[in-house]
């Protein structure tokens, strides 16, 4: 793949509501996989409707992601899924960075921190471990800061997402009722 191939690739973000049972996360992973999208990352939780958990993948592809999107609205366990990549969104990443941090690196590490509005969680005699959340633009920015000392560990959440202003990303009727799997109680 060329370089101007590789500058094709555009991220795209797709958000789903699916029924909180096993194997749902296999079953849309393996469409995305059959069609050639690389997973860039994914993040899943609960929704606010009890039964339900809320999906956000980042795919990159030089194709639309519709027709990957199409096939998957049609299993049975997706409730509903929708490509906000071209819409007015609020979109958050979260990072935990350990780096290692001697006495003479310590303050250096925090004052990076501090203007990355990122949060010291722990400090050791060899090491400082940061959490920052924001854009996905703000963690790379931080993390290339960083890469001046030693990072011995990163995790990085991947992105979260939903519609900016009063408008939801999925209209779920209320009367609908979606039960969690027998036995599992995850609240």
């Amino acid at each position: 793949m060329s370089m101007d191939e590789i500058r094709k690739i555009k991220p795209h973000t797709i958000i789903a509501l699916v029924e909180d049972r096993p194997g749902v996360l296999n079953r849309i992973a393996s469409k995305w996989r059959q069609r050639s999208f690389n997973i860039e990352s994914l993040s899943v939780g609960h929704s606010e409707k009890p039964g339900l958990s809320r999906m956000t993948f980042v795919v990159d592809s030089d194709a639309n992601a519709d027709q990957v999107v199409k096939q998957l609205d049609k299993l049975i366990d997706v409730v509903d899924i929708r490509d906000i990549s071209h819409e007015d969104i609020v979109a958050r990443e979260m990072a935990i960075v350990k780096i290692r941090a001697g006495k003479d690196q310590r303050s250096a590490i925090i004052d990076i921190a501090e203007v990355f509005k990122a949060e010291v969680l722990d400090v050791s005699p060899d090491s400082i471990i940061i959490e920052a959340t924001g854009e996905s633009i703000k963690i790379d920015s931080l993390v290339n800061l960083l890469k001046d000392y030693e990072i011995i560990e990163l995790v990085r959440t991947g992105k979260v997402a939903m519609l900016r202003g009063p408008a939801v990303s999925h209209d779920i009727p209320e009367e609908e009722q979606y039960d969690r799997y027998p036995g599992v109680h995850t609240w």
